[in-house]
């Protein structure tokens, strides 16, 4: 430990340290899942900027050289097995085996010329402007510059696509990958995951929108044409009568109340590799406790009413995934500054079956709100059975 905690401070020194990364938690059910160091320039002086991974969302913190180091040393010591560190001359890996024995080795360098040292360097774009399919949606004007007014649904579709891309590496994908978007609405993030799949990963992807409204429908197909996005197509039907076997990621984002259940339903049953939904209004669970006197003060009031049967809702929509052995993940999509509906419901089909007690869990909480039948629990066991 202490060789390598002089390494990092002798290439500080000599202005050679690239970069570091923390992998391999100490605790495999850590919300923390890597932390990656890069030098930066704050108000002119040198800072190390910490990058810290969670499942869910990213945090950064930035610390003088001394702080960084003991930093680096904490989370070697109580959260990390590996550590590497890139410098202009040598690579150094630390591991740290079960016994708590810390290794170190030497390698050459993979990576001979120092970052971009610049605190405000720009972020990575999944959606570059200058791309036809922005224009013909209204977000950009013929130059590729974002129209002022759609600059939050610019930063919207590269959150999108930054979660999106981050689900598909820990998914078992296919190499020909079927997307299905049932509420694809103006299909703003429908084209941007096309075209992120199709032309930035390189991916084989076929894609279709579903969508109620016959004009959007239209629209949206004369985009495409005028893309000459090939494998991209909308279908104007109910979620309901949408009927395809082979189904890998499954998308529904504000699809109104039970119809949320419908799309993950088809997900379940199509065994999707993932299923990503952003679950609207929550009408099912709220009408069926109607009149029922609950045992929480909590549920006394009307408004904290409302958003316990959200959470209940999704909770159980949670555990039905996990009992047809999807790992499921539930979390902000975007800030609620804009929108309190910013819940993102995730299943990611697993592929080692664990034992099951998914059942006991929603049972105890269907017994504690006095609630009947979820929705989606009828319509997967309606098939299943």
């Amino acid at each position: 430990m202490k060789d390598f905690l002089d390494e990092i401070r002798n290439c500080i020194d000599a202005e050679s340290f690239v970069k570091l990364t923390l992998s391999k938690p100490s605790d495999k059910q850590s919300e923390l899942t890597n932390v990656y160091v890069r030098p930066i320039k704050l108000k002119n002086e040198p800072r190390l900027s910490f990058t810290y991974k969670y499942k869910t969302n990213d945090q950064v913190k930035n610390f003088d050289l001394a702080e960084s180091v003991e930093q680096i040393k904490t989370l070697i010591e109580e959260a990390f097995k590996n550590a590497t560190l890139f410098t202009t001359q040598n690579n150094w890996s630390l591991q740290t085996s079960k016994k708590g024995k810390i290794s170190v080795k030497k390698s050459p360098p993979s990576l001979t010329e120092p970052d971009d040292i610049s605190h405000d360097r720009s972020k990575t774009k999944r959606a570059d402007s200058s791309k036809p399919y922005l224009h013909f949606l209204g977000i950009t004007d013929k130059k590729g510059n974002i129209i002022p007014k759609m600059a939050d649904k610019y930063r919207q579709i590269n959150k999108y696509l930054e979660i999106i891309e981050g689900l598909i590496s820990s998914a078992d994908m296919p190499e020909n990958i079927s997307v299905v978007d049932m509420g694809s609405g103006k299909g703003y993030l429908t084209f941007a995951l096309y075209d992120y799949l199709q032309n930035t990963l390189k991916l084989k992807a076929q894609v279709t929108g579903i969508e109620l409204r016959k004009e959007l429908v239209g629209y949206c197909n004369l985009i495409a044409q005028q893309c000459e996005f090939t494998n991209l197509k909308f279908e104007c039907k109910p979620i309901q009568e949408f009927e395809q076997d082979k189904i890998d990621i499954l998308i529904a984002l504000h699809a109104c109340d039970t119809a949320t259940d419908d799309a993950i339903a088809k997900g379940i049953l199509s065994k999707a590799q993932l299923i990503i939904c952003a679950p609207c209004c929550h009408k099912q669970i709220r009408q069926q406790v109607k009149g029922k006197e609950q045992e929480s003060p909590l549920l006394k009031y009307g408004i904290f009413k409302e958003r316990q049967f959200e959470m209940v809702t999704d909770t159980i929509r949670a555990l039905i995934m996990e009992e047809h052995q999807y790992q499921s993940k539930i979390f902000e999509f975007v800030s609620n500054e804009h929108t309190r509906k910013n819940i993102m419901l995730v299943g990611v089909k697993s592929q080692t079956k664990k034992a099951n007690i998914s059942r006991d869990k929603i049972d105890s909480i269907k017994k504690e709100f006095q609630i009947d039948e979820h929705y989606l629990e009828r319509l997967v066991d309606k098939h299943i059975s």
